[in-house]
C-alpha cells in the first residue's frame, strides 16, 4: 500500500487541520500515526506475521493491493514490502523528517540502496563513516563506479550530470559540520544529485531538505532507535521528488523487495517505542555534551598547567569551529538547535587515549552512538585507519555534572597510574569492596573502621583544599 504522507490524501492530515499552527516535533513523535489506528489500544502491538490473508470476495481482489477495510491505512501483502509496525514508524519519521521516508534494515543498507537506485557513475565522498566508504568500494568491484574526493578540487570537476555528491554532516567522528548550502550550489552546476548522511543531527537538530538536499539518510539505529538495541536505516527524499508512481519513494520501495533490506517486525515496533521520546531525548544529550565541552575547552584554555590540559591536544566539535561564534554565519542557520551529542577528545598521547576508557564508570566503552547511556569509545577499535589518540563521545541522557565528574576521576586515575602510585578510587573495582585508602603508596585509611560515606562524599574537595596531585 502507498505510503500516507502529511497533507495528501486519506492521512495524518486530520491533525494538521485541527491546529492553527504546525505541530512540533514533540507532539508529532506521539500522534503522527494516530491515523492508522485500527484499534482502542493505546500502545502499538507488535505484529510478527510475515504475510496476510487477501479479501475473501474474488472479485475484491487486486493485485499488490490488498486493502482491509477495517484497516484502511495499516493493509499489507507480505512484509518484504511492508508490515504493521514498520509502517507505522516510517509514518512517523516522515512526519518529523518532514519529507516521505523509508525505513531499511540498517544504516549501510539505505545507503547502498540509494546508491543501487540513483545509479550514479561519479560519488563524490569526504572523511566520515567509513562503512560508506566500504559500500563504495564495493560498488566500484561490481560496476567500476568512481569515488571521488569531496575536498578536492580537481576530484570535484570531474563530477557529470546524474553524478552524487554525499556530505555527512555532522561528520563522523568529530561532530564537525559542513556547509550543506555551498554543496548544494556545487550540485546545481555539475547537474548532480546531493545526499546527506545526518545521522549526527536528527530532528530537531537539523533539516537538512532546508538547504536543498535530495536525499538524507539515517542510521536510525543511533539517535530515532535512541536505546542501543535495535538496528534501522532511513531513507528520507525530498517532497518535490518524492511522489507520485515515478517518483523517488516508489522506486525506492519497489527496489527495497527485491534487495530484501527491509526492518523487521520487532525493530519497527522498538522503533516507534523510541522515537516518542525523540526531542526529549536529543535535545537532554546535546546540552550535556555542549556543557562538556565547554568544560573542557576552558580547562584547557584557563589552566594550562592543569590535568586536562597536560592530556588532552583538543576538542573537535561543532560548536568550535570558527563559524559557530559567528552570528548568522551558515553553520549557525543550519543548525540553530544545538550542535550536536557528539564530540572527539584528541589525547597527546595513543597510550593515554587506550588506558582512560578503562577508568570511567559511567561511559561505556563500546562502538556506536545516540543510545541513552554515554559512550567512548578508542576509535581504532572499530576505524583502523583513524587517528590512535583520538576518543569519540557519545553524551547520553544523564547529568552532565556526572559526566564532567567521572571524567574527572578518570583523568586523575590516569594520571596516578602512570606515575606508578594507587590511585584516588579503584576505578576497575567497587571502592567499597576495598579494606583500605591508599594515597602514593601510604595507607591513610582503614575503611574497616571508618565511615566510608562521609569519605566519598567530601575526599575530593579534601585533596583540592591540600592542592594534592593525583
Amino acid at each position: 500500500m502507498p505510503i500516507q504522507q502529511p497533507g495528501t490524501g486519506k492521512g495524518p492530515e486530520h491533525l494538521s487541520s485541527a491546529f492553527p499552527r504546525e505541530l512540533s516535533i514533540a507532539s508529532l513523535s506521539v500522534h503522527a500515526d494516530d491515523y492508522i489506528n485500527s484499534h482502542r489500544a493505546v500502545a502499538p502491538p507488535l505484529h510478527t506475521s510475515t504475510t496476510f490473508r487477501y479479501a475473501a470476495d474474488p472479485d475484491d481482489l487486486v493485485p499488490w493491493d490488498n486493502l482491509d477495510p477495517n484497516a484502511p491505512h495499516d493493509s499489507h501483502v507480505y512484509s518484504r514490502d511492508s508490515a504493521p509496525n514498520t509502517t507505522r514508524l516510517e509514518a512517523i519519521l516522515s512526519a518529523v523528517i518532514k519529507a516521505p521516508s523509508l525505513t531499511y534494515s540498517s544504516g549501510l543498507s539505505a545507503f547502498y540502496a540509494m546508491v543501487v537506485f540513483l545509479n550514479p557513475k561519479r560519488v563524490a565522498i569526504g572523511d566520515g563513516y567509513h562503512g560508506c566508504h566500504g559500500i563504495l568500494g564495493l560498488l566500484k568491484k561490481l560496476n567500476g563506479m568512481e569515488t571521488l574526493e569531496l575536498y578536492d578540487e580537481k576530484d570535484v570537476a570531474k563530477l557529470q550530470k546524474g553524478d552524487l555528491i554525499h556530505v555527512e554532516t555532522p561528520l563522523n567522528p568529530y561532530g564537525e559540520a559542513r556547509d550543506l548550502e555551498y554543496w548544494r550550489k556545487v550540485a546545481d552546476e555539475k547537474g548532480c544529485y546531493l545526499s546527506c548522511d545526518a545521522t549526527f543531527a536528527p530532528p530537531p537538530l537539523l533539516n537538512p531538505f532546508q538547504w536543498g538536499v535530495d536525499v538524507v539518510m539515517h542510521s536510525g539505529t543511533k539517535y530515532f532507535g535512541g536505546h542501543s538495541d535495535m538496528l534501522c536505516g532511513v531513507l528520507s527524499v525530498h517532497p518535490d521528488r518524492a511522489g507520485g508512481e515515478k517518483g523517488w519513494i516508489a522506486g525506492l520501495r519497489e527496489e527495497r523487495v527485491y534487495l530484501g533490506s527491509v526492518m523487521g517486525s520487532l525493530e519497527g515496533w522498538l522503533g516507534v517505542r523510541s522515537v516518542r521520546t525523540l526531542e526529549l531525548r536529543v535535545m537532554r544529550q546535546v546540552k550535556s555534551a555542549q556543557n562538556l565541552v565547554d568544560w573542557l575547552v576552558g580547562e584547557m584554555e584557563g589552566n594550562k598547567d592543569g590535568l586536562v590540559a597536560s592530556m588532552v591536544k583538543e576538542i573537535r566539535h561543532a560548536s568550535q569551529q570558527p563559524e559557530a561564534k559567528v552570528e548568522g554565519s551558515w553553520l549557525s542557520r543550519q543548525m540553530p538547535n544545538g550542535y550536536g551529542p557528539v564530540f572527539s577528545i584528541i589525547m597527546k598521547d595513543a597510550d593515554d587515549a587506550q588506558r582512560l576508557p578503562s577508568k570511567l564508570h559511567l561511559f561505556h566503552h563500546a562502538t556506536s552512538l545516540g543510545g541513552v547511556e554515554s559512550l567512548i569509545e578508542w576509535r581504532a577499535m572499530s576505524d583502523l585507519g583513524m587517528d590512535k589518540r583520538l576518543l569519540r563521545v557519545s553524551t547520553g541522557v544523564e547529568a552532565w555534572e556526572d559526566l564532567r565528574d567521572d571524567l574527572l576521576q578518570a583523568f586523575e586515575a590516569l594520571k596516578a597510574s602512570k606515575k606508578g602510585a594507587k590511585p584516588l578510587v579503584n576505578t576497575m573495582d567497587d571502592p567499597l569492596s576495598t579494606s583500605s585508602f591508599h594515597l602514593f603508596g601510604l595507607q591513610l585509611f582503614n575503611f574497616d573502621s571508618f565511615d566510608f560515606h562521609f569519605l566519598s562524599l567530601h575526599l575530593f574537595h579534601l585533596s583540592t583544599f591540600l592542592g594534592l596531585a593525583f
